[in-house]
């Protein structure tokens, strides 16, 4: 499998709303999920977006074990219940590398999907698979979780990510000036 390149915020390919996916059990919606994963283990992380591999279609894929062995993919995924009580959950993103901050949000949902081959399942969710699924369906309709942040820090991590990328680019124009 291969891995995919993950957008960094503030890339604005991340505002883009996932279109569904209409063709289940087909070789290219495998490969994506399966590319998604090996991406998502290797990063590391809990959860990723196609939004975040610019791949504009509501497809998630999920693995908050310790063991990194239970994957679940969401194809097309609808909150269809969530809990009136919130949490406050410390969130990062492979997006927005090295940044974690609080972000409140209901503290149980009950989701709908449907897995690779087209079949639906519901997941009910509380923890951190809650928070999970709720911050990668928020990429799906085009928001990072920094959105959730004051402007004050937003701007401020927005500048710190240009920054780094900046001289990631330098640094990269310098190596291949080396050959």
């Amino acid at each position: 499998m291969a891995l995919l390149k993950i957008l960094r915020y503030p890339d604005p390919r991340l505002h883009k709303i996932a279109k569904p996916v209409t063709e289940f059990g087909t070789e290219r919606l495998r490969k994506l999920v399966a590319d998604m994963a090996d991406t998502m283990y290797d990063a590391p992380g809990v959860g990723l977006a196609a939004t975040q591999v610019d791949v504009h279609e509501r497809v998630i894929v999920i693995d908050v074990s310790e063991t990194h062995d239970q994957l679940i993919v969401f194809i097309n995924p609808e909150i269809t219940w969530a809990s009136e009580d919130k949490q406050v959950y410390d969130e990062g993103c492979l997006s927005v590398p090295g940044i974690y901050d609080g972000v409140e949000r209901p503290a149980k949902v009950k989701v709908r999907a449907y897995d690779v081959e087209g079949k639906e399942f519901t997941v009910d969710a509380d923890g951190l698979l809650a928070v999970c699924i709720q911050h990668e369906m928020d990429h799906l309709m085009g928001k990072v979780f920094v959105e959730y942040l004051s402007p004050l820090k937003r701007n401020r991590i927005k500048a710190k990510l240009q920054k780094e990328e900046r001289g990631m680019e330098r640094e990269a124009a310098r190596a291949g000036g080396r050959r």
